[in-house]
């Protein structure tokens, strides 16, 4: 999949730092002018690259706090500047722009509520048009590449070079550890399709809770992003919004000591030539899966002629499941996870009915 970014920016030209990871950290909500300047001034031993604090806050329900709205944009200016650090918030609307705009913010970021909708993106970038100012964009809430894609597009093509993507998880239905999937395999593709593009990790709201974020934030740092977005609150629990995935400053500055930043290149020689051995089996071990993968899809082929000379359903419920548990059994014993095996298996599923299909019909 092309894309038509053009002319990307480093964090470097944003005035940031461009070693990783740069940590941008703050409230989630702006709450009053003391709270905001409390939280920022525990932050200031933590050596924050940038102040967050929402002013606007989309809820999910009415009735929940929805923040106090442009009021509080000089006071996160304020605790910024005492700080000596840029300030961001997020923006939903083309006032929001205007608003954030007027008060001197530094960086916006376009939430996921907002990022799914195209209309809604480009009234911003609309609203974004001749001004110079760095623009995050968080992924869509549901787990579509092309539309995290196409908000980032849309920003950049309003001549916004300073863009760079915030992934904060995916909405799931049904029971996770997290409160928004990672689906990291997303991330990395967007990394991997548009190499210069900063990407941040957002473990506050992947996680969801506050004995995770030290965990999600170290493999943010494993898989080479450009840096981190953790909500810190000088009350956590008196919060008024996202109580339970906030962390105080001392927290954070306690995990920032502890985590670990690995080189993503090297020169020695010993661990270069082995990782070519390694990968060199991993090349044979691909060639030797796709030959039996294609092996198997050529039985699923003979079956289906079967099941068409003897009008026979291409979907038989009884005999998958039977597949399902037996292959998940099979691979517990071999060390494979089962969220693993049923990606697989949905996969391998998925296109043995496309050619069972093809030959019924």
């Amino acid at each position: 999949m092309s894309h038509n970014l053009k002319d990307i920016s480093l964090l470097k030209d944003w005035g940031l730092r461009n070693e990783r990871p740069i940590l941008i950290a703050g409230p989630c909500s702006v709450e009053t002018p003391e709270q905001v300047m409390e939280t920022a001034m525990g932050l200031k031993g933590t050596n924050i690259d940038v102040l967050r604090g929402g002013i606007w806050k989309p809820r999910t329900r009415p009735n929940s706090f929805e923040g106090v709205g442009r009021e509080g944009l000089p006071w996160l200016k304020d605790a910024g500047r005492t700080l000596g650090v840029p300030v961001t918030t997020e923006v939903a609307n083309a006032i929001h722009v205007y608003e954030a705009l007027r008060a001197g913010i530094d960086i916006l970021w376009i939430g996921a509520r907002t990022s799914v909708n195209p209309f809604a993106v480009q009234e911003i970038a609309d609203a974004l048009r001749g001004v110079d100012i760095p623009v995050l964009v968080k992924n869509p809430i549901n787990p579509d590449l092309k539309l995290w894609i196409g908000a980032l597009e849309r920003i950049n093509a309003a001549g916004i070079n300073k863009v760079g993507a915030i992934h904060r998880g995916f909405s799931t239905y049904g029971h996770s550890k997290y409160r928004n999937k990672p689906h990291w395999e997303i991330p990395i593709e967007l990394k991997r399709q548009i190499p210069n593009l900063p990407i941040i990790i957002d473990p506050s709201h992947i996680t969801g809770r506050r004995d995770l974020i030290e965990p999600v934030s170290q493999k943010s740092l494993d898989l080479d992003f450009n840096g981190l977005m953790i909500e810190s609150h000088c009350n956590p629990d008196k919060a008024l919004s996202d109580a339970k995935q906030q962390i105080t400053p001392a927290v954070l500055q306690e995990i920032k000591e502890r985590l670990v930043l690995r080189d993503n290149q090297t020169d020695n020689k010993v661990f270069l030539d082995k990782l070519d051995e390694l990968r060199d089996n991993i090349d044979g071990i691909d060639k030797e899966l796709l030959a039996v993968l294609a092996k198997r899809m050529k039985v699923c082929e003979e079956i289906g002629v079967c099941k068409k000379e003897n009008n026979i359903t291409i979907l038989q419920k009884d005999r998958w499941d039977r597949v399902v548990n037996n292959r998940m059994e099979a691979g517990a014993e071999s060390g494979l996870t089962e969220e693993f095996l049923k990606d697989l298996f949905a996969s391998i599923h998925k296109e043995s009915i496309r050619r069972q299909t093809s030959v019924m019909n």
